[in-house]
């Protein structure tokens, strides 16, 4: 027992004595007179066990009032870490499909946009036929990137939502050689004729597998009459599921099996060992190469989906998409 609460106790009890105020008739401070004490019989007890024991109705006031503060404090502490708990559950995972012309860019904006909104952005990459694959099919997909001809053919069957669309950009196809490779000159059609026509192995996307560039260089050489000639000598871009074309094409090159590439600048800019000759002339361009991201009719998070493709479309994105060698749009 704590002393000094002991000596409290008691004076506690000696000034309850004196005031006149315990239970019975006892004399009070005036000599010959007993008065009644307002307490009641088992106050009286309690303040004489207090007495005894040392414990002070105002040391119990005391006593209470710190219990309370400790409970409130600790009530708080709970109550900011189920505010953590409701901030921290509000993160979602959004699942993205692009094609794989955007990944150079992708792979850098999906970290800022991570670390900024705390979302977290499961990507698969792949030729654009297989984005429409999977969105067509009802895949749960949060935000589908892919070109504006698809883009506009699922929105026509229900299987994207029209008016969440955002252009990104547009994705040039550029030729590359070996590094340290002698650079053909590709300024004009002519010249990118002569360069491929030259070239032991030309190598571009696999149109079968649905790329789009490929379909478009394919479409490029069958127009002018170059589909036969090359036919023999092509190499095309076939990537293994989950191996990138950049990854297949630094195959190529480092394996010899090529000799000039043409794909997306992006793709170009990812790939290992080659040294980029430029772009093709401004006649051999696809306009049909623009990406756009638009919300799935399958999509779990709309809201979050809509931040990331607002964060895409912003200026913070577009200053990475011409880096890349993109034309932002």
């Amino acid at each position: 027992m704590n002393h000094n609460s002991f000596r409290f106790g008691n004076f506690f009890a000696r000034s309850h004595y004196q005031r006149g105020c315990v239970a019975g008739n006892h004399p009070s401070v005036v000599t010959g007179q007993a008065l009644p004490c307002p307490r009641s019989a088992q106050g009286h007890v309690e303040a004489k066990v207090w007495a005894r024991d040392g414990l002070p109705t105002t040391n119990r006031i005391l006593f209470i009032a710190a219990l309370s503060r400790r409970i409130s404090a600790r009530l708080s502490a709970i109550g900011i870490a189920a505010f953590c708990s409701i901030h921290a559950a509000g993160a979602v995972e959004l699942k993205v499909l692009s094609g794989g012309a955007m990944r150079a860019a992708l792979q850098e904006l999906a970290r800022i946009f991570e670390n900024t909104s705390g979302h977290k952005l499961l990507i698969e990459y792949g030729v654009v036929a297989k984005v429409v694959e999977q969105v067509a099919g009802g895949d749960p997909v949060d935000v589908a990137i892919l070109t504006r001809p698809l883009f506009e053919k699922l929105v026509g069957i229900g299987k994207l939502v029209g008016g969440t669309e955002a252009p990104l950009a547009h994705v040039p196809i550029g030729l590359a050689v070996k590094a340290s490779a002698p650079r053909p000159d590709i300024r004009t059609v002519a010249a990118w004729q002569k360069a491929v026509l030259n070239a032991n192995v030309v190598t571009y996307g696999d149109p079968v597998m649905g790329d789009a560039a490929g379909v478009h260089v394919a479409h490029v050489l069958e127009m002018l009459g170059l589909a036969e000639v090359l036919r023999p000598k092509t190499r095309l871009i076939s990537p293994a599921p989950g191996q990138s074309g950049a990854q297949y094409l630094t195959g190529l090159f480092q394996s010899g099996e090529t000799e000039i590439a043409m794909a997306p600048i992006s793709v170009l800019s990812e790939t290992q060992g080659i040294d980029i000759v430029g772009l093709l002339p401004a006649e051999l361009q696809s306009h049909d190469l623009v990406f756009l991201a638009a919300i799935p009719s399958t999509c779990r998070h709309p809201a979050e989906a809509k931040v990331l493709i607002d964060f895409l479309a912003g200026a913070p994105a577009k200053a990475v998409y011409q880096a890349k060698g993109m034309e932002p749009g």
